[in-house]
């Protein structure tokens, strides 16, 4: 059994005590608690110097300074347990997800019957001779779609999950790029995908709902642009 002195410290050079020895036993962790500080401060009051009496405004500073640090303490305890259940509650509403598509930013699309998937380019500006590729996972086209001259916004696609020669291709992840010319100039455009929801389940370090999508591909629930395709 180790123990624990306490002497004329804490709330300063103008208060002492009498010296006092408290056992702690090993390995047991000591917080000081509102209670324990007031108890303390009570002592040190009995216990004040009669030539250098109490400084009021010392007092109060040190009772408010704790007061303001024990409050936050539990403040943030009872943040963390507010967020925790926010989180959960949001997993079990996300769970609604699973079995459904949802619209998800990147030009990585699955595909795992040959029925191909679909999605949407996403233009600023109208976009004029509008053309989707589509390449397999060694980086060959397989696919070219002409989509014509379209507005700004969503331009919607559906690949029927084909060949140029109309055979059903494997299943597997397939790449989709979009090009076009904006304003006489051609340029890239970026895409987004449907992807099929297979599970849900809850980030590390309370970062939010993961949906788990078919193809081995996880995102935050917070990345999803729409759900349903």
């Amino acid at each position: 059994m180790s123990t624990l002195s306490t002497g004329p410290t804490g709330l300063g050079s103008d208060y002492y005590v009498q010296e006092d020895t408290v056992p702690i036993v090993d390995g047991t962790e000591q917080n000081l608690t509102q209670e324990d500080f007031f108890a303390i401060l009570t002592e040190q009051l009995a216990n004040q110097d009669p030539t250098k009496p109490v400084d009021n405004d010392q007092m109060v500073s040190q009772m408010t300074a704790f007061t303001t640090a024990d409050g936050v303490t539990k403040l943030n305890e009872q943040f963390e347990n507010f967020a925790a259940s926010m989180t959960s509650n949001q997993a079990l509403q996300a769970s609604g997800l699973i079995g459904q598509d949802v619209l998800v930013p990147g030009n990585i699309g699955y595909t795992s019957d040959g029925s191909g998937f679909s999605g949407v380019v996403v233009a600023d500006e109208t976009v004029q001779q509008l053309t989707i590729t589509i390449e397999n996972g060694r980086g060959e086209v397989i696919r070219t779609i002409d989509a014509g001259t379209n507005s700004a916004g969503n331009i919607a696609f559906n690949w029927d999950g084909t060949d140029s020669n109309g055979n059903t291709v494997p299943p597997g992840d397939y790449a989709i790029f979009a090009e076009g010319t904006v304003q006489g100039e051609n340029q890239s455009i970026p895409t987004a995908v449907n992807r099929h929801v297979q599970s849900v389940s809850l980030a590390a370090s309370n970062q939010g709902v993961i949906l788990n999508l078919a193809g081995d591909v996880s995102i935050n629930l917070n990345e999803v642009i729409q759900i349903g395709s």
